[in-house]
């Protein structure tokens, strides 16, 4: 069986918890099983507008209404459930975990609640890929800045402000400013090393098959890769 992880994969989503997708092969005459959390419309349109069959993840009840409405929304299962709790009988080729969504799981038991539902759904030979940002990057001075955007008619004022960083995180505030209001959101990350990811992959007999700088297979290099991108196979 050959897996390819296609240009199709580059796109990270916003708010990303979860995306798994499986694929058998892209010239197979059978529909395939894909696995799909936080309901990224591309990665989910793309994959059901080939006649694969889709089944969308996502614990947020909303996001799975918006998620309906979209392109092909129609032709995927939806699913109420985090990445933890989820189950089924399927078992899927290749599980895609993006949108640095690794991130937001803090410890070590967080990070190994997910790495062991992704083992557990992973068929034979199948492939799981995610990424995280480097650690090695100075990224509150990347993150401290303030930035314009534009909406139709409407323009956003969004500011960036680190507010702690210890050890391996980091906490900070996004202010998105409408004409009329005010929107403040507040985040903690992770920022795990690749050594530290290698350990946790092995208790859930997991193992990198390879690693990349980027979604486009860029070579990582631990001084000034923006990210680690893994590719995980069973152990």
């Amino acid at each position: 069986m050959n897996i390819r992880l296609s240009r199709r994969f580059t796109i990270s989503t916003v708010a990303g918890l979860l995306i798994a997708i499986s694929i058998l092969a892209w010239r197979r005459a059978d529909k395939n099983a894909f696995w799909i959390s936080d309901v990224a419309p591309v990665c989910y349109a793309t994959h059901a507008s080939l006649g694969h069959q889709v089944t969308g993840v996502d614990p947020a009840h909303a996001m799975l209404d918006v998620a309906r409405t979209k392109p092909y929304g129609s032709h995927v299962e939806w699913i109420e459930s985090t990445a933890q709790s989820f189950r089924s009988d399927k078992r899927f080729d290749l599980i895609i975990m993006t949108g640095n969504a690794f991130q937001v799981f803090l410890e070590d038991q967080d990070i190994l609640a997910v790495f062991e539902p992704m083992r557990r759904h992973l068929a034979q030979d199948g492939v799981i890929a995610f990424e995280t940002r480097n650690p090695a990057i100075d990224w509150p001075a990347r993150w401290d800045k303030d930035a314009t955007h534009t909406l139709g008619e409407q323009t956003i004022h969004q500011s960036r402000k680190v507010s702690k960083k210890e050890g391996d995180r980091i906490s900070f505030e996004t202010r998105f400013k409408f004409l009329d209001k005010e929107l403040v959101s507040f985040s903690e990350l992770r920022f795990s090393s690749r050594s530290q990811i290698e350990d946790l992959l092995l208790k859930c007999d997991l193992r990198p098959k390879a690693i990349y700088g980027g979604w486009h297979k860029q070579p990582f290099d631990a001084a000034i890769s923006d990210d680690i991108v893994f590719l995980i196979e069973a152990a």
